[in-house]
């Protein structure tokens, strides 16, 4: 069976050798990527919620969702939220199947109110926020595109692409392990580290300037000095995870819009800008990787939120971007790979429009030698498209 598999060489610099690279990340607290794990979170358990029900996931989309910031005002040892922030989770989804009634609802703000709590620990549900659910009906079309024949493989729900690209240069690397460091390692041990913090690289030749701005919790707080020697510390730190993975140089800035004679500081009272002055929406900030690449190509498309059924925006984007990396970590010879997937509606989602592979060989490698093994990989995680849902419901991939 031919699924469209195109490959074809790739005729430009590798990354690592061009002068300059930017990379950027919005880690777990920025207002972007809260939004982005809300509608993420509302769709794993309207999922579950369905299956458990009709032995399937249904119908649905919780792609649309927006924070907007409230009003606070930290002080060392503790401050305090003047208006809390607002949550908006809007979106479709099934709401009666079978002639049974389904609580959507209240399912998605139990998932909102979970998430929120998981991840800004510091953050008083009662209090400093508030979550209000518009959850709409999904279109009859695309219901009846969701609902294929009993073991048969899902039909797109659009015509849409996804895009993705292996191995990660060292800036990206770097940006990503830092980011994991801190959230996994380095808070446990700090928590006057909030959970907003952004990262963003420039490469310039063999030099790695890093500028990161991080939300500090107020209350673990208590001087300007505590705070200037917790922002220094967070450099340093930053700085040694950046070590292991390069031999660059490599510079870090944190908050360097900070001004100590004038108390101005990134300082908060939950560890996130969202209490005051920052927005946020779903798909404004990482894409289905956990960066934004300016230098490689990448799809506007929300991932997080979007059913993971037939939702290409979604599927595509996770698919190509393991397969990618699968790619490289099989094949000896590739220096880059790119993979572009574009669905059309209506068709099965395991026989695209088209699969390109984009391939960069390495000096010693021609694109002959590389061109079958990339094509059977392809293939074999087409044919396991249905497994990827599973995993993307189970929590298992990454959305952000």
């Amino acid at each position: 069976m031919s699924r469209n598999i195109s490959i074809e060489p790739l005729t430009q610099i590798p990354l690592e050798k061009q002068q300059i690279e930017l990379v950027e990340r919005k880690c777990l607290g920025h207002p972007d990527s809260i939004a982005d794990g809300i509608a993420e979170s509302m769709s794993r358990e309207l999922s579950k919620a369905y299956i458990d029900l009709f032995g399937g996931a249904l119908h649905h989309n919780t792609d649309q969702g927006e924070i907007v910031a409230g009003e606070s005002k930290p002080q060392f040892g503790g401050g305090t939220i003047i208006k809390p922030m607002y949550v908006l989770l809007d979106g479709r989804a099934t709401k009666e199947f079978n002639g049974k009634t389904i609580p959507t609802d209240p399912i998605v703000l139990r998932a909102a109110k979970d998430y929120i709590k998981k991840i800004l620990p510091e953050l008083n549900l009662d209090s400093d926020i508030i979550v209000d659910c518009r959850l709409g009906t999904g279109s009859t079309d695309l219901r009846d595109v969701f609902k294929p024949q009993e073991g048969a493989i899902p039909r797109a729900n659009d015509t849409s692409f996804g895009v993705s690209y292996a191995p990660y240069s060292e800036t990206e690397t770097i940006i990503k392990e830092i980011s994991s460091h801190i959230d996994n390692t380095f808070r446990l041990k700090y928590p006057a580290y909030g959970q907003d913090i952004k990262i963003m690289g420039l490469r310039t030749g063999e030099k790695i300037k890093l500028t990161m701005c991080c939300a500090m919790v107020d209350r673990y707080i208590s001087s300007i000095d505590e705070y200037t020697d917790y922002v220094c510390r967070l450099k340093e730190e930053s700085e040694s995870v950046a070590r292991k993975f390069t031999s660059r140089t490599v510079e870090v800035d944190v908050n360097a819009a900070d001004c100590v004679q004038e108390c101005s500081l990134f300082l908060t009272v939950t560890g996130t800008s969202a209490e005051m002055g920052d927005d946020g929406s779903v798909g404004r900030g990482n894409r289905a990787n956990g960066l934004i690449t300016p230098h490689r190509p990448m799809s506007m498309e929300a991932t997080s939120g979007k059913n993971p059924i037939n939702h290409i925006g979604k599927i595509y984007n996770i698919l190509t971007n393991e397969l990618a990396h699968e790619c490289v970590r099989k094949i000896d010879g590739i220096e880059e790979i790119y993979l572009r997937f574009l669905s059309q509606i209506g068709k099965p989602i395991d026989q695209p429009l088209v699969a390109s592979a984009q391939i960069l060989p390495k000096d010693s490698f021609t694109i002959k030698e590389l061109e079958k093994p990339v094509y059977e990989v392809i293939d074999a995680g087409l044919m396991e498209i249905c497994d990827y849902s599973e995993r993307i419901i189970a929590g298992e991939l990454k959305t952000f």
